[in-house]
């Protein structure tokens, strides 16, 4: 991978408390991007479905989900800063790796330079986040997340995504003075479907308003508690 220094960015420590995600930054403890949009969304459909397949499946599905997706993105992290990626032998272990191999066959090589992987960033006095890749897609700068599903998307279902890297945009442009304004999310569902949903002019500045409005939103509630 064409690995390129270009920025000097810091190593942010993070820790929970009060049950949402926060980040120790130079500017104090801020918020995670996810911890924001977590309390601001709308969950009526995530509860339907837990009184759909009941409390415990919930909890089982989800369990397995993140186990999965922290693999997925090891595998990917690894292979890009070219350390040895994890092993194993159960089903989790061998989805993992199978996903990630269809990210780097389909979606890594459209990434001409990196400038950083698993990178902190925040917004001065607002938020912090780790995005998992800074650099260049297909000839402009980008932000980048990967994302496994346990099944295909459609776009207006990765609207989160996109308003989550959209923060990681705004934020690396103040502090490094840049200009980023495209987002790529890269997917790969368990069956190796590969998607990548890319957000960029016009529609990039409309999904940094709406997540402007999430902000104010939960800086709302959190003065009202």
């Amino acid at each position: 991978m064409n690995l390129i220094a270009k920025y000097d960015y810091p190593s942010l420590k993070r820790f929970n408390s009060s049950g949402k995600r926060l980040y120790n930054t130079p500017s104090g403890n801020l918020p995670s991007v996810t911890s924001i949009l977590d309390r601001t969304k709308d969950k009526t459909f995530l509860v339907e479905w837990k009184k759909r397949v009941g409390e415990q499946e919930a909890n089982r599905i989800t369990k397995e989900a993140s186990g999965l997706g922290t693999l997925f993105h090891k595998h990917l992290e690894n292979y890009i800063l070219g350390e040895e990626r994890p092993n194993g032998n159960n089903f989790v272990y061998k989805l993992a790796k199978d996903m990630s191999e269809v990210v780097i066959e389909k979606g890594l090589v459209n990434i001409n330079e990196i400038w950083g992987s698993e990178i902190s960033l925040y917004y001065p006095d607002l938020y912090a986040g780790t995005t998992d890749l800074v650099g260049v897609h297909n000839g402009t700068p980008a932000i980048m997340d990967y994302k496994s599903t346990t099944r295909p998307k459609k776009e207006e279902w990765v609207e989160d995504y996109y308003l989550q890297c959209c923060a990681y945009a705004l934020a690396h442009n103040e502090l490094y003075e840049t200009k980023i304004n495209k987002i790529v999310i890269i997917m790969c569902s368990r069956e190796g479907q590969y998607q990548e949903f890319i957000c960029e002019g016009k529609k990039f500045e409309d999904k940094c308003e709406k997540w402007t409005e999430r902000l104010e939103e939960y800086y709302k509630y959190e003065t009202n508690q």
